[in-house]
């Protein structure tokens, strides 16, 4: 019985969220936070250059909640997902990143070397089932990663959050990985707690490099020990369960210090930023 908590197990992904779930998913408190954190874990995985604004694609960018952590630290980044539903809600929440309609498995149609990077949350084990007589789930992976390893920059990284089932569809999905090209594998964060564990798949673009250390594992296994700082996520889940201080002076100075750290012409502060203008009659 306890697969059928699953969402795979109960729809495909573009009939499962649809507006209502979409918009429950969205407004939920703790699925809010759970997004951010699993965010901020995939960018510190990508281990991107400090104050150089990047491309980053996020796949299965849902209602843009991962995308607004990649705004926040200054990147650039186009969103994929395979419900309408989602991206509906996302276009209503203003998210600053680009957004396609797309099923992951049919492959990515970007430029090569277009990203310096991707991230992906809780969708990766989506391409696991066979929602249609001509899925194979084997042959939909290899497509999707032989085509994302085309689409990235030479060294570039991708972090994968997912919920595998099994250990059979961990190694299905790693073996996809690398038939088409990566190297890297699977990072664990707290293996031994049934609640933070988190399953990360590391993937790396020309050339074997080291894989980091998951969180909460001892010292002496390989890799580097990771360290995350979640700042001001209550202020963060507040700000994308509607926006309040939408277009009020402090998120008017906010969004044009992001776009100055971008590189993008910005008009200079003063002391009538944010003010309202008076109607002209």
């Amino acid at each position: 019985m306890a697969s059928v908590r699953r969402p795979e197990h109960q729809a495909p992904p573009e009939i499962f969220y649809n507006e209502t779930e979409a918009r429950k998913y969205t407004s939920n408190t703790r699925m809010i936070e759970i997004q951010l954190k699993m965010t901020e874990r995939a960018v510190e995985l990508l281990t991107l250059p400090e104050d150089t604004p990047c491309m980053i694609l996020d796949l299965g960018c849902g209602s843009g909640l991962s995308g607004e952590t990649l705004t926040e630290h200054g990147h650039n980044w186009v969103g994929l997902d395979i419900s309408s539903s989602m991206l509906s809600v996302a276009l209503e929440r203003e998210v600053e990143g680009d957004l396609m309609l797309g099923d992951m498995g049919q492959g990515l149609s970007f430029r090569p070397g277009m990203f310096d990077g991707a991230v992906s949350i809780s969708a990766l084990q989506w391409l696991c089932n066979a929602d249609k007589k001509s899925h194979v789930p084997a042959k939909r992976m290899f497509k999707f990663f032989s085509t994302l390893y085309s689409c990235l920059a030479r060294g570039g990284r991708a972090a994968f959050q997912f919920y595998p089932e099994n250990s059979q569809q961990v190694e299905l999905i790693t073996q996809q990985a690398l038939k088409a090209g990566f190297t890297g594998g699977v990072v664990v964060d707290y293996p031994n707690s049934s609640k933070a564990k988190k399953v990360f798949l590391v993937l790396f673009v020309g050339g074997q490099q080291q894989l980091p250390r998951g969180l909460g594992t001892a010292p002496g296994e390989k890799g580097v020990p990771g360290h995350v700082q979640y700042t001001d996520v209550r202020q963060r889940i507040k700000a994308a369960r509607g926006k309040p201080l939408k277009k009020s002076r402090d998120w008017i100075l906010e969004k044009k210090e992001r776009r100055r750290r971008q590189g993008k012409e910005v008009r200079p502060d003063s002391k009538y930023t944010g003010r309202k203008r008076k109607d002209k009659f």
